[in-house]
């Protein structure tokens, strides 16, 4: 079972285009119900000061939309 860090729109909207790191960007993606969501990778190597909220999101269950 895979977790995920779920998100709000307005915090999804705060984390498009942005660093976790010096070099890696936060990616939110949808999952089956349409939350928006990052990976634990993300949220446990964020190093940015401005986004470190990230490490208290809630985890659910990753559940990937069907591939068309």
């Amino acid at each position: 079972m895979v977790m995920v860090g779920l998100l709000t729109i307005q915090q999804k909207d705060d984390l498009v285009n942005q660093k976790y790191d010096s070099d890696s960007y936060f990616n939110p993606i949808q999952d089956l119900n349409d939350n928006w969501i990052i990976s634990t990778q993300e949220m446990d190597n964020c190093v940015t000061k401005d986004f470190l909220w990230v490490k208290t999101l809630p985890l659910i269950v990753y559940e990937p939309k069907p591939i068309d």
